[in-house]
């Protein structure tokens, strides 16, 4: 007790040196060429308490504004610190209006927005509605503190490229523009130049492939900056005026980490890696694993961070050895959204030196049934190497899309605000006589189809097994045609590559549900007009043709209306590609828990529990799975099964499960035959047991199927 204690002290008495001493180390080392600040609506300077000085928008040399506008100051002093007098004024605009500043250089920017509504006697700002774009790219659309909840203020930091060339040559121009009858407004802005090479030309993919370029046009929004294991860090403690902020909220398990601080004076900056990456304060503390160099400590460090789905994001980890006392002695494993981002990471064999920091960048896509970034760290799957795995800081930024954008939707009410009333009124007049001729049209067609004879229709997609080879034209059928097969209860749509690569329009990047360990998922509208989902395998992934066959067999077989159904799959020009019905509500989880959707009642969840009872489970096939897991997880290693009993007990069950369906299934054929023989091991006495102990006999009558095939091949296990 008194040790931790005199820990807790001595990290606390720490962490007080670090951030009073890195304003000291930091602001010598690294000095933007220049930055920008502007107090928008202020009538004189205002110095903060970190020693930025921001000047009012009419006094600054560098700064452009038009058309007019109103300014706006506040009675009210808001809040008790001096960093708060910059949300005491701020401008307002009724028309778009533009802020021209002149960067003097070209290359990303760092871009800084305060927004704070200032309460005054003329406008209601919190009511505001308005948009932001900056050089082109979409920053805020929609925007308003009236549906953002409790917030009071909002600040939003951006990275901007300024190209040279053209008339916003070595300009940023940044626009705001009112909604409808609403206004705009702006407290204060920030442009501050980077050093070169902040940003990355390329980044590796998650999972793991060919690094992935970065566009130069591409824009970032700082969704997350944190300092692991330390304490937050204001822009005081970051020569470029950044914010780091504390871990400890976004630890999934806090009983799984530990803090580890050193001096930040020890942290040392090799090529590549400057203090414009991060101040040493934050490669100076860690995270590392609780009970770490302790055997057969099986655990990941997990962070969760909720972002916006359907965007890709830059992932930056920052690493700096301060646990280990020699080289090569810190090996860790390290995954994003569950897939292995690094295998067996080895920090000191990119620095060949101890408390050297480093960095590595990771771009991911988060789809639209996920609304989280999920970091882990855990120790190798290599026993040798002491378990402990570290991260020392972490940065999460948001890219924007090929539209331009960092907002996900733009609501239509965006285009007409800048749409005159007399252009208004000429595109309804053109669109309703377009309707008028289309709708006589289609009545006509409508009619020609009434009077003409109908045809029988022929069956315009093939049904076929599950072909043993890929990509081999033998196996193709012509149209209207079927195929007969013993294995009828295995059957699968088989669609043309060319209708799937139709109906998601040759895999669009904007129809991307998705990513998983298969591959991509897509959004696609079939010649029937079906919405599905298509899965596309992709060739680097782990899993092969094996496991293809075998999603196919088994879900072809299932049929629920809980379950998502297999509509059919292709397998042409050696492609894996599963076909799925289009779940327009999201996933299940959402209309359970941590979402904005409707919840589903009790009710409606036991009677799907219920209704999944009573589908094909089979009880004594339950039972003895059950069973079968029960005894693997008993205490002592000599009182588990060995792994020839598991996949014994595992057959059995599968046995059982699948005699029950086919007695479902056929209870209304005519082939049906009621007396399914019982599959019954051989067994024999073990060696030197007694009586009661048995052993299973492993011979040539026990056929391992598709589905454990694995588990038999200790490769595959």
């Amino acid at each position: 007790m008194r040790e931790d204690m005199c820990h807790s002290n001595c990290l606390y008495f720490t962490w007080i040196l670090c951030v009073l001493y890195v304003p000291f180390i930091t602001s010598a080392s690294f000095i933007p060429k220049y930055s920008i600040l502007i107090d928008c609506g202020g009538s004189k300077a205002l110095k903060l308490d970190d020693g930025r000085v921001f000047e009012p928008d009419s006094w600054n040399q560098y700064v452009g504004l038009s058309p007019n506008s109103h300014i706006v100051v506040s009675g009210n002093k808001i809040g008790k610190s001096n960093d708060s007098i910059l949300y005491n004024s701020a401008r307002v605009f009724k028309e778009n209006s533009t802020y021209t500043i002149n960067t003097k250089q070209i290359g990303r920017h760092w871009l800084r927005l305060h927004f704070c509504p200032v309460e005054n006697p003329h406008y209601n700002l919190k009511s505001a509605i308005f948009s932001v774009v900056a050089n082109g790219i979409m920053l805020l659309h929609g925007f308003s503190f009236s549906k953002s909840g409790k917030q009071s203020c909002l600040f939003k930091e951006y990275a901007i490229q300024v190209v040279v060339g053209g008339s916003s040559s070595e300009k940023l121009v940044l626009t705001l523009s009112p909604f409808n009858g609403s206004i705009a407004f702006i407290n204060g802005i920030e442009v501050v130049s980077m050093a070169e090479g902040q940003f990355p030309p390329s980044a590796l993919p998650v999972p793991l492939g060919p690094a992935v370029e970065i566009p130069t046009h591409v824009a970032f929004e700082t969704a997350y900056r944190i300092n692991m294991g330390g304490p937050l860090l204001t822009p005081k403690n970051d020569s470029q005026w950044r914010i780091w902020e504390p871990d400890q909220s976004f630890l999934v398990n806090a009983a799984t980490a530990r803090n580890v601080v050193v001096n930040p004076s020890l942290v040392k900056y090799l090529d590549g890696v400057s203090v414009e990456i991060a101040p040493n304060c934050v490669y100076a503390t860690a995270q590392e694993m609780a009970d770490a160099n302790v055997s057969d400590q099986r655990f990941n460090i997990s962070w969760a961070f909720e972002v916006e789905p359907m965007f890709t994001y830059l992932i930056r980890m920052h690493f700096c050895d301060i646990v280990s006392t020699s080289l090569h002695n810190l090996v860790f494993n390290v995954y994003i959204n569950n897939q292995s981002a690094l295998d067996s990471f080895d920090i000191s064999s990119k620095t060949m030196e101890l408390s050297a920091a480093y960095f590595i960048d990771f771009v991911a896509n988060v789809s639209m049934v996920s609304n989280r970034i999920l970091v882990q760290v855990g120790p190798p799957d290599l026993r040798y190497f002491p378990t402990n795995a570290i991260l020392n800081g972490l940065e999460i930024m948001k890219m924007s899309n090929p539209s331009d954008s960092l907002v996900r939707n733009l609501r239509p009410d965006y285009i007409d605000s800048k749409t005159p009333k007399r252009k208004k009124w000429a595109l309804l007049a053109i669109t309703f006589s377009i309707g008028f001729v289309f709708l006589a049209l289609i009545s006509a067609a409508f009619y020609l189809y009434l009077c003409h004879p109908k045809k029988p229709r022929q069956q315009s997609s093939v049904w076929l097994p599950l072909a043993t080879h890929v990509g081999n034209s033998d196996s193709k059928v012509s149209i209207g045609s079927f195929a007969s097969t013993a294995h009828s209860r295995s059957l699968s749509r088989v669609l043309a590559f060319s209708e799937i690569r139709e109906a998601t329009k040759n895999f669009d990047e904007h129809l991307v549900l998705g990513v998983g360990g298969f591959g991509k998922v897509y959004k696609a509208v079939l010649e029937s007009g079906d919405v599905v989902a298509v899965k596309r395998g992709n060739p680097r992934s782990q899993q092969g043709l094996t496991e293809f066959r075998n999603e196919i067999e088994v879900l072809s077989k299932l049929r629920h209306r809980h379950l998502v159904s297999l509509i059919g799959y292709c397998e042409e020009l050696d492609e894996m590609i599963l076909v799925y019905e289009f779940m327009a509500g999201g996933p299940l989880r959402k209309h359970l828990y941590g979402s904005g959707l409707p919840s589903l009642t009790w009710k409606q969840r036991l009677q799907i529990c219920i209704g999944a009872a009573k589908g094909s489970v089979n009880l004594e096939s339950l039972r003895k799975f059950g069973e079968t897991a029960e005894k693997c997880l008993a205490e002592y290693g000599t009182d588990r099964p060995t792994m020839g009993d598991i996949l014994w007990n595992l057959e059995y069950a599968l046995q059982l499960q699948e005699a029950s369906i086919q007695m479902v299934s056929a209870e209304n054929s005519a082939n049906y035959i009621p007396d399914i023989p019982e599959w019954v091991p051989q067994i024999e006495p073990a060696e030197g047991g007694g009586a009661d102990s048995v052993s299973y006999k492993e011979s040539d009558t026990i056929t391992s199927s598709g589905v454990f095939s694995e588990l038999g091949d200790p490769s595959g296990r």
